[in-house]
């Protein structure tokens, strides 16, 4: 089936793009999710505004994005979430959270799509996220997670 990516998807492709890809996974996965569209003939006219908004949202050049990156590391960010007694949370860290956190502690905005969390964050303490900056540059990110 051809759908067209409204959002980025790892593995996949940019938003904008029109790839190929098998009917279940578009159909029961990137359709409900929002992130795909179906693809059709008068969807080519969306497939141009998508691009000219990724292009805006988008870092350019490799040294813009390793300049944010030093921005970043160099950020310390404290995440003050609710806890139980032994330290589990209610409920986990979303990348949106983060993005958050990281924007209260003076670093530079970041699109919530753009963070990777890799297993759910659910307990207190330091875990350590990545943030997709450009194609080649990606920033590693220490969160501490906090009782607050």
């Amino acid at each position: 089936m051809k759908i067209i990516l409204t959002h980025e998807v790892s593995g996949l492709g940019a938003a904008g793009d029109v790839v190929e890809v098998r009917d279940g996974y578009a159909r029961n996965y990137l359709i409900p999710r929002g992130v795909a569209i179906r693809w059709t003939k008068g969807g080519e006219k969306d497939v141009e505004q998508i691009r000219r908004a990724r292009k805006i949202r988008e870092i350019a050049t490799i040294e813009q994005a390793n300049e944010v990156k030093g921005r970043l590391e160099g950020v310390n960010v404290r995440l003050k979430v609710r806890a139980g007694d032994q330290g589990r949370l209610f409920g986990s860290v979303t990348p949106a959270d983060v993005a958050s956190a990281i924007k209260e502690a003076g670093g530079p905005e970041v699109d919530k799509r753009r963070i990777e969390v890799g297993t759910p964050i659910k307990t207190l303490g330091a875990h350590q996220v990545s943030v997709r900056l450009h194609a080649d540059v990606a920033a590693k990110l220490d969160v501490e997670v906090v009782a607050g």
